[in-house]
């Protein structure tokens, strides 16, 4: 990335943040007919849902310095809407509580922020709402502090999901590797033939999610024989990278086939693809084919794996 290229980017975090900060009416002190300032409101939330709380604990959350924190603690307790007292288990530590009137003053609050986002949100429809929140979880994931162990779920495909795995496969593809058109033609049609047989009780299809968010999917069907099946379509989302979830959608469609019947599986995959082989070989896949074409744009290795049961 060059200076330009930097200067453009800052550029348009600085816009964004002009934007977001005139959307929610909060600047560093809040909207200037707040009864309390934003800072206030933090601590005001963080004691509604943590009652006693560390005074330590308050300040690592709200990231504020010793000083700060004893003047503004200092401010609402002289207001009646905390108290703060030493701990009985340890007496160099110190405990802050909301009073009755903190808790009275929280619940306004609570209530007037869920009426105004609530009022927010109504001005878009349902798919809106979606990509809204969607782009709030994608800042969220890539700025804020990231849990070590997101909620993966694996859960047959919706409406709308077979779309979304032939996109996703064209982009991320293109993108990484120069994938071209003939590639993403390939994935819809094997996405429509999976749609075309979903009555089928030998094949299935998965979509992964890590905390509600789609990021991986895989198909088992029919391969070449009766006794055979095929893994198609394995896809991981790079924010899905190093959670497991790829071993984990094998893992699944592995043991449908051998419940299913097979009595051995196959995939084709080029061998570019280090970290997809590497699951496969993890598996118990052993290669047993390879052919060079360039039908998708650059030059490839077409490679066959393959899982006796």
């Amino acid at each position: 990335m060059n200076d330009a290229q930097l200067a453009d980017r800052v550029a348009a975090v600085r816009a964004f943040n002009r934007l977001y900060t005139g959307v929610i009416g909060v600047l560093d002190e809040g909207p200037a007919d707040a009864e309390y300032s934003l800072p206030e409101a933090r601590v005001l939330f963080e004691l509604a849902h943590q009652d006693p709380l560390p005074v330590t604990d308050l300040r690592k959350r709200l990231d504020l310095d010793a000083g700060y924190a004893s003047r503004l603690l200092a401010r609402l307790e002289s207001r009646g809407l905390i108290v703060r007292e030493r701990s009985d288990e340890d007496a160099r530590r110190q405990l802050v509580r909301p009073t009755a009137a903190g808790r009275d003053a929280f619940a306004v609050l609570n209530r007037r922020s869920t009426d105004q986002i609530g009022g927010l949100l109504r001005r878009f429809a349902d798919e809106d709402q979606q990509r809204l929140l969607a782009a709030m979880r994608t800042i969220g994931d890539l700025v804020g502090d990231r849990r070590r162990d997101p909620a993966l779920v694996l859960r047959p495909p919706r409406p709308g999901d077979l779309g979304w795995v032939v996109e996703r496969h064209g982009a991320l593809y293109a993108r990484e590797y120069g994938f071209g058109a003939p590639f993403e033609a390939l994935v819809a049609r094997l996405a429509a033939d999976f749609l075309d047989n979903s009555d089928n009780p030998r094949q299935a299809f998965w979509i992964a999610e890590l905390d509600g968010e789609r990021v991986g999917s895989i198909g088992c069907g029919r391969g070449p024989d009766a006794d055979t099946a095929k893994l198609r379509l394995l896809l991981l989302e790079p924010s899905a990278r190093g959670h497991g979830v790829g071993k984990r959608l094998v893992t699944e469609c592995v043991t449908f086939a051998r419940a299913h019947g097979y009595r051995a599986m196959e995939l084709s995959t080029v061998s570019i693809l280090d970290a997809a082989r590497s699951i496969y070989r993890a598996a118990g896949f052993e290669l047993v084919g390879e052919k060079d074409f360039d039908d998708w744009g650059p030059k490839l290795t077409d490679e066959t794996w393959r899982l006796e049961f």
